[in-house]
């Protein structure tokens, strides 16, 4: 389905193009109300806690200015992470956390935009609502003024939160700006893909593409320079954010270079919803083959995500062989620094920094994976309530089948990609294909408990399904940012990734794998069973 030039459709009524815009932001602030806060205060929480984690690593000056040096000559640490402009305490929070807390402010700001743009469309609620006094730019303009003040709440909090533990105003405000602004500027480019593109699932994943392609691209520069000025850093709007170089002599006209794109990319977006009608499109959706037919529900679900399967397999065996590479180097990196040590250890759970860190690695493979499960499992409820799943299920597919389809893709294709990764780290590393291997998918229990976790949200609480992603990025950040802040133990046990053994190089234990194993079983049977029992969401 392809825009029409100049159809007015639904927004006959009225000509004024941003009536109804404050009812708009209003609903979608109450929508928004639990996401969104939870969203930026976890995104602040961890920068203003990495506060006190960098003091007790690096404590001194000369221990910090070791570390500055260490980063100069490691390409490929800078390329993970980015380089650092300053040995000061702000200086190595904003090095540490700061392209994370980016990379989430442009995660939680698509994903808002997307959500109450073509989304709404999607669902048919769009379509009500239009036929009222909303004028045309209303929807997307009430999008991008809810992502602003998500932006600018998380800009204010960080601001504030750094100022006095760090002892630069300065320093504070621009790494907040920085990251406030990266997040408004990927709102605005979901804006655009929003509507290019006939459904939510292709708006999200054009705009994730091109946040991947940004960190790609920042990676690639500074793991060749490691002052920042390299081209393909220069393309990246992550790469714009860190050469603000917060608490590093600020420079301040980098913001204007954001705030430009932010502009130029909202321009854009307004235009094109300019010359489209709602419900319509700029790509056309491409239609599938003439011939043959698909005989099962789970030939329809690997029709419908095996797109998502392969990118994500291209991705893991990518960063498989980028991290595999980088193990032999830890040891060089860590030096004498017992603080930085002692983080590996307890993320990989021995004390031999080789093992540790490929035990860490495999580890986070496990934690990203579950965001692949999470999302493949929700694509039931994205069928659900976009009406596609009725006519599946008029003919002689039941609930159960038509469910269990779209699940053998998501713990199976997450299994897959973990597949990939572990042949990426041998591979990187060059070293034994069992153990890494072996290591790898040993994560596959805990992922599956999350997608259990989701499937059971789904089935018995369609209109909560959507709180299975703060499960899993709780569980990410327990996981990646936990033993940097050297939380307790039962903290970190509060993911099912903190109970596995830590391998390749720890002691198998096959209880915990068999206890998790069971509840992922108890999970899925509980959500499939309420699916039964319910009315479909419409």
């Amino acid at each position: 389905m392809t825009a029409a030039a100049g159809t007015n459709g639904h927004h006959a009524r009225t000509s004024r193009p941003l009536a109804g815009t404050g009812a708009l932001l209003r609903l979608a602030l109450r929508r928004d109300r639990i996401m969104t806060p939870v969203w930026v205060l976890a995104l602040s929480a961890t920068l203003l806690s990495g506060v006190g984690s960098i003091q007790a690593l690096y404590g001194t000056a000369a221990e910090r200015a070791a570390l500055v040096r260490s980063l100069a000559s490691d390409g490929s640490l800078r390329a993970m992470i980015g380089p650092v402009f300053d040995d000061s305490l702000g200086a190595l929070v904003a090095w540490r956390l700061g392209g994370f807390a980016a990379i989430g402010a442009a995660a939680m700001s698509l994903v808002i935009v997307v959500r109450h743009t073509r989304e709404e469309e999607e669902t048919g609620r769009q379509e009500l609502l239009s036929s009222a006094m909303v004028g045309r730019r209303a929807p997307l303009t009430a999008a991008l003024l809810a992502a602003l003040a998500a932006d600018a709440a998380l800009a204010l909090i960080i601001a504030l939160g750094l100022a006095g533990p760090t002892g630069s105003a300065a320093g504070a405000l621009a790494l907040g700006l920085a990251i406030g602004l990266a997040g408004l500027l990927f709102a605005c480019l979901a804006a655009i893909t929003a509507q290019l593109t006939e459904s939510a699932r292709q708006a999200k994943g054009l705009a994730a593409a091109a946040l991947g392609a940004a960190y790609a691209l920042r990676a690639a520069g500074d793991s060749s320079a490691d002052d920042g000025s390299a081209a393909p850093t220069w393309l990246s709007p992550l790469g714009w954010a860190a050469n603000v170089r917060p608490y590093a002599d600020e420079r301040w006209w980098v913001l204007l270079l954001l705030t430009a794109a932010v502009l130029a990319q909202g321009a854009a977006a307004y235009a094109l919803a300019a010359r489209r009608g709602v419900g319509m499109s700029f790509l056309p959706a491409r239609p599938g083959p003439a011939e043959g037919r698909i005989a099962t529900a789970a030939a329809l679900a690997w029709r419908l995500q095996r797109g998502a399967v392969l990118g994500w397999a291209a991705a893991f065996l990518a960063a498989g062989i980028a991290l595999g590479s980088m193990a032999g180097g830890v040891a060089d990196l860590v030096g004498e620094n017992e603080g930085t040590r002692e983080i590996f250890e307890r993320m990989g759970g021995q004390s031999e920094l080789t093992g540790a860190f490929l035990a860490a690695m495999t580890g986070l493979f496990g934690m990203v994976a579950a965001l692949f499960t999470a999302a493949s499992v929700l694509r039931l409820h994205g069928e659900e309530t976009s009406q596609r799943a009725e006519p599946v299920l008029a003919g002689a597919v039941g609930r159960l089948g038509w469910a269990a389809g779209h699940l053998l893709i998501a713990f199976g294709g997450s299994a897959a990609i973990l597949l990939c990764a572990g042949l990426g780290l041998a591979l990187g590393h060059g070293a034994d294909f069992g153990p890494v291997m072996g290591a790898v998918l040993l994560q596959i229990p805990a992922v599956w408990l999350l997608g259990g976790v989701t499937t059971a949200l789904w089935g018995a609480l369609p209109k909560a399904a959507t709180a299975s992603w703060a499960v899993v990025g709780l569980c990410l950040a327990i996981g990646w940012i936990g033993p940097a802040l050297n939380l307790p133990e039962t903290v970190l046990e509060l993911s099912p990734f903190g109970h596995l053994p830590k391998l390749p190089g720890g002691t198998m234990e096959w209880e915990p794998v068999l206890i998790l194993s069971a509840l992922t079983a108890a999970l899925l049977t509980a959500g499939l069973l309420a699916l039964r029992r319910r009315d479909l969401r419409v």
